[in-house]
């Protein structure tokens, strides 16, 4: 039980994490000017009803890979505090990875350690700087590795 919502709340976050990262922009106008902000609508938009999404705000939005392009599934994902633009990810198969633009760029910071498969990643409250990341998968797979223990990093 408690897996499945530890499991239910990393898919929440890595959701939250990708639709965040995603600008939406109005696209150019002919000779390359972006419409102008100021202007104001010619017709008045109507309400979304309670619930429902206005698909008109994905309109300008196309499916890209930003990478990191070689983590594997997502079991760990944790935010910073006070930091909306900073996340850590751990991959069953790719290590920890770090973020501080909101996803737009990660780089590894696992790579040298003699083990891949992360299942978890904390953020110490009381520093930043701390960074915990217990290795291995709860749900043993052919493709998976066995954790080693916990790491520490104090300058993430």
């Amino acid at each position: 039980m408690i897996s499945s919502i530890l499991r239910f709340l990393s898919s929440a976050a890595l959701v939250f994490v990708c639709l965040t990262t995603f600008a939406v922009s109005p696209p150019p106008k002919e000779g390359g000017q972006t419409p102008s902000a100021t202007k104001s609508p010619t017709a008045t938009p109507k309400p979304t009803p309670a619930g429902a999404i206005d698909e008109k705000l994905f309109s300008g939005m196309q499916w890209r890979q930003i990478g990191p392009f070689r983590g594997g599934r997502a079991l760990a994902i944790e935010g910073v505090p006070g930091e909306p633009d900073t996340y850590y990810f751990g991959g069953v198969a790719g290590g920890v990875w770090k973020t501080v633009d909101g996803g737009q760029n990660w780089t590894p910071l696992f790579d040298k350690e003699d083990i891949s498969s992360i299942g978890a990643i904390a953020v110490a409250p009381s520093d930043h700087n701390v960074v915990y990341a217990g290795t291995g998968e709860a749900a043993i797979r052919g493709n998976t590795t066995y954790g080693i223990g916990v790491y520490k990093s104090i300058d993430a």
